[in-house]
């Protein structure tokens, strides 16, 4: 994996730059559609490509594993031939997933224990496994198995978790220099930097993990209950501080606001469930703010979704009655069609902020448009 680092904002830190995969090419800054279980619920691999535009989508090991298993996986070739995306994939390690099993896991030095939420049945994480999986999978970024502590967590709880997490980062680091790709195609180890909401100690894991010189390095452990400010000032100490010929990856975050401002503190990759989760409920991200379309109010409104040029097809065509008439009803159309407008609103969003810090104007777009973004319409 290589990162071309294009262009700095000179009034922000936003950045634009290409990551080359074996599978393709990012354009960044960019969102990464959440697909937990090889597939983005309810929207097929074409119209991630066609109408979507996503550029690389993630997988989780944690349910993957589970769910259809590595045998199956790798008899398949790898999930990029199970699920037919011919594009890059991103696969966290399963940490996020083991540890918010609080009553399931048990931790120790070598790794999490925890029950399957599925059968209850005991299986054991540690980093070389993590890992393994990730080889299994096929993945073209991988995430180090990490600790995520819980918000709010104790300075001594959240120290010691890091100083946990730095370890398993160093076993993390052997086993991909000691074991091969299966597929034919490399995989990039991205570390992951914790510390909580504590500025000494991001300041002290950012700093471990640029050592490790990894190809690319993420920020984890926010978006997990901590106050927004809190969420911006983190995300520009470890942007400060992560090296800049790298991307910079900010686990679980957000919504349109958030990407905003965090591109705007140096951040180049991003994933959430918002889009999809919240429009399966009926809850549409616009330009002009954010529309629940179960509300009466749009019952007899016949314009369109979203008429914008960049929104997804499907938007462009259908309207909020139609829309609202099919949510209501509980029909599974109501679930595609928001999915399709949410991702696809977002992917809009920071090719339209990487337009931005390229021509000079990103900040005083960004200014004027989360305001926006943030309303309830």
């Amino acid at each position: 994996m290589q990162f071309s680092l294009l262009h700095t904002d000179q009034e922000t830190g936003a950045r634009a730059g290409v990551v080359t995969t074996d599978h393709g090419t990012l354009q960044t800054p960019i969102f990464m559609p959440v697909g937990t279980l090889g597939t983005v619920k309810g929207v097929h691999q074409r119209e991630l490509k066609e109408q979507v535009k996503a550029q690389i989508i993630l997988g989780n090991t944690y349910h993957l594993y589970l769910r259809p298993g590595t045998e199956v996986l790798e008899a398949a070739g790898g999930l990029h031939r199970f699920m037919q995306w011919d594009g890059p994939i991103l696969t966290d390690s399963g940490g996020y997933q083991v540890f918010s099993l609080a009553h399931r896991r048990k931790i120790t030095e070598e790794g999490a224990t925890f029950a399957s939420h599925i059968d209850g049945s005991r299986h054991l994480f540690s980093p070389e496994s993590s890992l393994g999986i990730q080889r299994s999978i096929g993945a073209d970024i991988v995430m180090a198995f990490d600790e995520c502590p819980p918000y709010p967590s104790t300075r001594q709880y959240t120290e010691d978790s890091m100083h946990l997490t730095h370890r398993w980062l160093e076993r993390c680091v052997r086993f991909m220099q000691d074991s091969q790709p299966k597929y034919g195609h490399s995989q990039a180890l991205f570390p992951i930097v914790q510390g909580g909401s504590f500025d000494d100690l991001r300041k002290q894991s950012c700093e471990f993990i640029a050592s490790q010189d990894q190809p690319g390095n993420a920020i984890g452990g926010l978006s997990v209950g901590e106050p927004i400010p809190d969420m911006y000032r983190i995300t520009q100490l470890c942007c400060d501080i992560l090296p800049k010929q790298k991307p910079r990856y900010l686990m679980g975050v957000g919504t349109p606001a958030n990407i905003l401002e965090c591109i705007a503190r140096g951040v180049d990759m991003f994933d959430c469930v918002l889009p999809s989760r919240n429009a399966r409920h009926g809850m549409l991200y616009t330009r002009d703010g954010i529309i629940n379309i179960k509300n009466a109010k749009w019952k007899n409104d016949h314009s369109a979704i979203d008429a914008r040029p960049d929104a997804a097809p499907t938007s462009q065509v259908h309207s909020k009655a139609y829309l609202c008439h099919l949510i209501r009803c509980g029909e599974l159309l109501a679930g595609q069609l928001a999915t399709l407008h949410n991702l696809a609103f977002y992917l809009s969003l920071v090719r339209e902020a990487r337009t931005r810090i390229l021509d000079g104007s990103f900040l005083s777009w960004k200014n004027e448009l989360v305001p926006q973004l943030e309303r309830r319409l």
